[in-house]
């Protein structure tokens, strides 16, 4: 278990215009502090505690003033502070699992730049166990910390069922997971993205898709497969059973061979796009031509599969904004009075690049 936090920015250089009584020589040397926003503001202290604290009371243009004050300045209010005027830590905790891999990775990077900007700070824990304990153990310790909210990037179904039973005393937002009414969850499309990916396939003239599917119990590969098979079913085509890979290119790559030496299979639809990786390499060592033999779609939309040989089609899922909208829809919770869950899904996109093509001989 490994832990993480970030705080934004450090305080720009000397004003322009200094407050009375703070001569140049001296702020250089001292941390500006409330009073002298509300000095160069030309408001009370009290009012520049309301502005800090998000106060609907304080007028707009008195806002403004404020926070140009604390820019001019380079203000920047202590947790303690806000925590004492407001009840509250302005802490956020963040529990991630598989933090490496490009989906996690992107919406915590999210995350942490929305919460930076709504003034909170962000303390991060990110799992690489696979026990109940564990999940209970980084709840317990973000909770002791005094987290006003957590966000939890809980991709896995047994991630979901140990949030359930932590009893978490603070808000709860879940991401790629959905429990019911125990907490709110943001996700991707999933089953639509995999819809997407076969139709496309389908619609080419590919008799039938294969499919190299992320490990079992993850629920957007679950979710994935569901998607796929009711696609090929719906459209009175052959089912294969999916082939189970791990997220990794080495994974594709390994599956990839098994599927190469099949002529029939002319049309493969990748879990995530660092297996279409692997894939790709292992279809060019058969000799098997990417589109002109076999059509490869992929998912996520990584950086680099725009660049790949052939350039890869695949399903972009928007991790900034899963992130994004997780961190606003919790902050929500924590302004407003107590709601049910809630759930938000966000909509996914079909990139069409050279790697598909029609059916051979079509």
């Amino acid at each position: 278990m490994t832990r993480s936090a970030g705080d934004g920015a450090p305080p720009q250089g000397p004003p322009k215009d200094l407050p009375k009584g703070r001569s140049r020589r001296n702020f250089a040397g001292a941390r500006p502090v409330m009073d002298d926003v509300a000095r160069l503001a030309g408001v009370s202290k009290q009012t520049v505690s309301r502005v800090l604290n998000d106060n609907p009371s304080v007028r707009p243009e008195t806002r403004e003033a404020v926070r140009t004050a604390m820019r001019t300045l380079g203000y920047r209010p202590s947790r303690s502070a806000r925590s004492l005027a407001s009840g509250r830590t302005r802490m956020l905790g963040v529990i991630s699992f598989d933090a490496a891999r490009f989906g996690p990775a992107s919406i915590l990077t999210a995350i942490n730049t929305a919460a930076q900007e709504a003034g909170y700070l962000v303390s991060s824990i990110a799992l690489d166990t696979a026990d109940r304990a564990t999940v209970v153990r980084a709840v317990d310790t973000l909770s002791a910390e005094g987290a006003d909210g957590v966000i939890a990037i809980a991709p896995q179904r047994w991630v979901g069922r140990a949030l359930a039973e932590a009893q978490l005393d603070t808000p709860l937002m879940v991401l790629e997971n959905d429990l019911g009414k125990d907490a709110s969850f943001v996700t991707a499309d999933n089953r639509a993205g995999a819809r997407k990916a076969t139709e496309h396939l389908l619609a080419l003239g590919h008799a039938t898709v294969w499919h190299i599917a992320g490990p079992t119990g993850w629920l957007s590969a679950d979710r994935r497969v569901e998607a796929w098979r009711a696609t090929l079913e719906a459209a009175g085509a052959e089912v294969h059973e999916p082939l189970i890979g791990d997220w990794s290119a080495d994974s594709g790559y390994e599956l990839g061979r098994q599927l190469a030496v099949r002529p029939e299979a002319t049309a493969i639809f990748a879990s995530n796009d660092q297996m279409a990786l692997g894939l790709l390499r292992a279809l060019y060592e058969a000799g098997r031509r990417v589109p002109d033999d076999v059509s490869v779609v992929g998912y996520d939309d990584i950086p680099e599969a725009a660049h790949l040989l052939p350039p890869l089609t695949t399903v972009r899922t928007d991790f900034p904004e899963i992130g994004t909208r997780s961190l606003h829809l919790l902050l929500s919770q924590l302004d407003g009075p107590p709601e049910p869950a809630v759930g938000r899904v966000v909509p996914v996109e079909l990139i069409v690049r050279r790697s598909t093509g029609p059916a051979p001989g079509r």
